[in-house]
């Protein structure tokens, strides 16, 4: 069976007065596993203050590289070495502000595997590409392009993240979301066998208290990655526990 998961990446935000409030969140008994994506310099700060709770760490990003005069940039192994058990790759916003192609991400991807770490990849289109009658192709490509040959369920997570839903309040309709996911499960199925019937396929985009429920009934959404609702436990929480009773 997959284990729920509900990532919270908090981007360019947050302070260290914000993380005591990780310590409060829960999943419960037998509950989702829990994990929170800060900026980099409070990763440290992040992983102390939620030793010994069902809070993990992870990255925002990491270098393909394992060190070099990469300036501003982050090794996956620096990532663990702070506290992180997962990192996020391909993010749209990566994608997009930085250019990064499908081999990047696969390449980051791959480092993240060397490092120990799980790499949450993250897979999506654009208005307009969902708008086109190409759009399931265009996130398969994304998915076959991005994803490494040595992906199992224990070291890959996906992310399917609507560009358009992202931070807007818009959200895909069920029939969307659902369409997309069995895509997505059938698509690994078909690649990696049991290891890709196993491997955990999140939603992103715009997910809040309001609308986590009814996103979680999809057959194929394992949980989600979360953006701005996460920067709060009173926001988080509600989130993780609708997961929870899914």
């Amino acid at each position: 069976m997959r284990r729920k998961l509900a990532a919270g990446n908090w981007k360019m935000n947050g302070t260290p007065e914000m993380l005591a409030e990780l310590s409060t969140l829960t999943g419960g008994e037998n509950g989702p596993q829990i994990l929170i994506c800060p900026p980099a310099p409070l990763l440290t700060r992040a992983a102390d203050v939620t030793l010994g709770s069902p809070v993990e760490i992870g990255g925002q990003d990491c270098h393909a590289n394992p060190k070099g005069a990469h300036t501003g940039d982050i090794a996956a192994s620096m990532l663990k070495d702070a506290g992180a058990s997962a990192v996020i790759v391909g993010h749209s916003e990566r994608r997009t502000d930085h250019a990064e192609t499908d081999a990047q991400v696969r390449a980051k991807a791959e480092a993240a595997y060397a490092a120990g770490l799980t790499a949450i990849i993250c897979i999506g289109e654009s208005e307009e590409e969902r708008l086109g009658p190409d759009c399931l192709d265009i996130i398969a490509a994304q998915l076959d392009g991005s994803t490494p040959d040595t992906a199992t369920a224990d070291n890959t997570v996906i992310a399917y993240e609507p560009i358009w839903a992202i931070g807007t309040g818009r959200v895909p309709t069920m029939e969307q979301i659902i369409e997309t996911h069995d895509m997505i499960r059938t698509k690994l199925t078909a690649r990696f066998g049991d290891a890709g019937a196993n491997m955990r396929v999140l939603y992103g985009g715009s997910v809040k208290p309001t609308n986590a429920a009814e996103i979680f009934e999809a057959e194929n959404v394992d949980g989600a990655l979360v953006g701005g609702a996460s920067l709060k436990a009173a926001d988080f929480q509600p989130i993780i526990d609708a997961l929870a009773a899914s």
